[in-house]
């Protein structure tokens, strides 16, 4: 076992008197050591009852015959960090939560590992590590939150950042905005939509590193305890079969989560997180995978910001697996033999999978779009890519062309926003928030709230290098790449240049000649850092392109 390294023969009995220290017998030494990564914390909603998890994950574990052995994790909630310097944080937390996992996991040789996590960046922190350390590995969240109700609708997160908006703009009280912001928000779990969580825990299944139900399970059910269990006991059959993460997640697999990704309309997030992972996997995975499977995979799920689904609709519809068995039907779009944590092909997990409810999982031959809930646009303006949630995007703005309305900050354009200055037709250009010029490439969930709750989401457009919440609805292109501090197009524009975007041809340009665009590159100057010390400086000087999966250079 690889744990024997540090508990095994006459060399290592100062290794187990410290173990006894810890209240650990011989005989739990004896048995195959499986280290546990948890991001419990009191600040973030879909982490405060990770104890719970943690508790049936520990239980699991013991029931199949193994030692377990716990340590934690930071978590950023992303919600409480939005629309602040925190949110500078958020994307380059998922480095140091990587970091700390292979830290932790090397420096302790456990012989299998369980992930424990529910929001935006653990989750894609901790898988990243897995495939950079390649034991034994399986992942656990603590599922979603269900649906708050106000006024007799179903309610979100989205709908109170967005509530922020009508009330500036007159069409809600105060009084209105207080009680939905009481009710919106259920309880324990991570936010009720498809927003970048719940997109990452339902892509863990696709990918194989979950087991059935992950994505989708209630975190309030008991179900999801049950899953925590099975989850500790089968970490031990993939220690005992040696399945290792690069053996879960090849190539075909991540190509499979892609295109479940664009069936269910994930957050644009995946984006950056898939490459990610599949990077610490040492395996290709580009933009040009998610243009190709987008444009051969139907929308079958409306989910919120979307539509008015939330997950546990999905859950009540058939889970993942029936949404998979569902996709599964397009000849060729899967690779229904790769192998997965249950020790099973992915195919063999859907076998008795069926859609309970048609209305949330539609067929592939009703879909809601004929292309997925993602789509990749290049031109001028982007030559390495940008992204923009299609499913969430409304018919009469899929085709836009307006005028430039050019902010290098977050904060310049909410202002601008809440002070009426941003006008029907208009194009808001945010830059200097990527990766590197943010730095930590913050996601722009208060200004596009604030776009949609004053009543402009059907006329008003919004680029940026940086990125946005799984929650952001409306034509919001991000992920602009070059970015701006890099010195991409994005950075050479000036206010009232007309920006042409065109959601169904995937193109995003600007009305400028090469000319015109070569003479302002001659006159731009890289920006000063605008952070100069610290953790987010060093992120700064390493990180790479959204295009990328904005991966730190070795």
């Amino acid at each position: 076992m690889r744990s024997d390294i540090m508990k095994k023969g006459i060399e290592r009995a100062p290794h187990r008197s410290l173990f006894k220290a810890s209240g650990f017998t011989d005989e739990e030494l004896q048995r195959p050591i499986i280290g546990i990564a948890c991001s419990t914390t009191d600040i973030v909603p879909g982490h405060v009852h990770l104890d719970r998890i943690l508790e049936g994950v520990q239980a699991g574990i013991r029931m199949a015959g193994g030692t377990p052995m716990t340590f934690h994790t930071i978590a950023v909630d992303d919600g409480i960090a939005m629309g602040h310097a925190g949110m500078k944080y958020s994307l380059s937390s998922r480095e140091v939560i990587a970091d700390s996992v292979e830290i932790m996991a090397t420096a302790h040789p456990f012989d299998g590992l369980v992930l424990v996590a529910s929001c935006d960046k653990i989750l894609p922190g901790m898988l990243m590590a897995a495939m950079r350390l390649n034991i034994p590995t399986i992942f656990v969240s603590g599922g979603p939150m269900l649906a708050g109700y106000y006024k007799g609708q179903s309610k979100d997160l989205i709908s109170v950042f967005e509530g922020v908006g009508a009330v500036k703009s007159g069409k809600m009280s105060e009084r209105e905005l207080l009680e939905m912001e009481n009710v919106a928000c259920a309880g324990c779990g991570s936010c009720a939509g498809m927003f970048t969580a719940n997109s990452m825990n339902c892509l863990s299944e696709t990918l194989g590193m979950s087991l059935p139900g992950n994505g989708t399970i209630p975190a309030v059910m008991a179900a999801r305890i049950r899953l925590a269990k099975h989850t500790g006991m089968q970490i031990l059959e993939l220690v005992e079969k040696q399945i290792k993460p690069r053996d879960i997640a090849t190539k075909a697999a991540f190509r499979n989560a892609i295109a479940v990704d664009m069936a269910i309309g994930c957050s644009t997030n995946t984006v950056l997180h898939l490459p990610a992972i599949a990077h610490e996997a040492k395996v290709d995975v580009t933009l040009d995978d998610f243009d190709e499977l987008s444009k051969k995979t139907p929308l079958l799920c409306k989910m919120s910001p979307g539509g008015k689904h939330h997950l546990e609709d999905l859950d009540q519809a058939g889970g993942m697996s029936a949404l998979i068995k569902e996709v599964s039907k397009i000849e060729g779009l899967l690779d229904l033999t790769a192998i997965t944590v249950t020790g099973k092909t992915l195919g063999e997990n859907i076998q008795e999978a069926h859609t309970i409810r048609p209305d949330v999982i539609r067929s592939i031959d009703d879909p809601y779009d004929v292309s997925g809930g993602l789509t990749i646009l290049k031109g001028s303006l982007a030559p390495d890519g940008g992204v923009v949630k299609r499913a969430a995007v409304e018919k009469e703005m899929l085709v836009h062309k307006g005028p430039a309305r050019i902010f290098d900050s977050e904060e310049a354009s909410i202002e601008a926003i809440y002070a009426g200055k941003i006008k029907p037709g208009d194009v808001v250009v945010i830059r200097y928030e990527g990766p590197k010029g943010g730095p930590g490439m913050r996601e722009m969930l208060s200004p596009t709230s604030a776009i949609a709750g004053m009543g402009l989401s059907n006329s008003v457009a919004l680029i940026t290098d940086g990125r946005f919440s799984g929650g952001t609805r409306g034509p919001c292109i991000g992920h602009v790449s070059p970015e701006a501090a890099a010195g991409g197009p994005i950075g050479l524009l000036e206010e009232g240049d007309l920006i042409e975007i065109n959601i169904p041809k995937g193109t995003l340009n600007v009305q400028l000649s090469e000319e015109e665009l070569q003479k302002r590159r001659a006159a731009w100057k890289e920006p000063e850092p605008k952070i100069k010390e610290g953790y987010n400086y060093r992120y700064s000087r390493l990180v790479t392109s959204a295009n990328t999966g904005a991966v730190l250079k070795y």
